[in-house]
């Protein structure tokens, strides 16, 4: 089983998502968007944790077997590489509307969606911080963000 994603700021809503993932499987490999495949995909700010930190954390999780990188935007190259049965989305994408779907199902795999954890999202816990920040009069330059 392969899932991917950018994983900045893990929160509960990705461990769940990642739980569940496992859930279809006896192996769960995790593919890491690059800190530049975040920066194409989410904007100049992102990612916030780097990817060896990402890495790292992805690791440390006991539903996660396997984490490897990738430096496209999609993770089509990968895919061909590790030939997954399943390929596993958060509930925000349909089987139809994943890019790399066309791929996986060339492949011989199947898409699977998962339902995502309500109220949790890197760009909503993003947005609270710099609320928070905003409020408080902090800095969100440099080191400090």
């Amino acid at each position: 089983m392969f899932t991917n994603g950018c994983f900045d700021l893990i929160h509960a809503g990705h461990v769940k998502y990642l739980a569940e993932a496992k859930q279809l499987g006896d192996v769960l490999l995790v593919g890491v968007n690059s800190d530049e495949s975040v920066r194409t995909i989410k904007g100049p700010e992102r990612p916030w944790m780097p990817l060896d930190d990402r890495l790292t954390v992805l690791a440390a999780l006991e539903v996660v077997d396997a984490v490897t990188w990738f430096e496209e935007p999609t993770p089509d190259n990968l895919i061909r590489t590790v030939l997954p049965d399943i390929h596993v989305k958060g509930g925000d994408y349909t089987a139809d509307e994943l890019a790399e779907g066309s791929v996986v199902k060339e492949l011989g795999g199947k898409v699977a969606v998962v339902s995502l954890a309500e109220g949790r999202s890197t760009s909503n816990l993003i947005a609270r911080i710099r609320d928070w920040l905003l409020r408080e009069g902090g800095d969100l330059g440099g080191e400090s963000r």
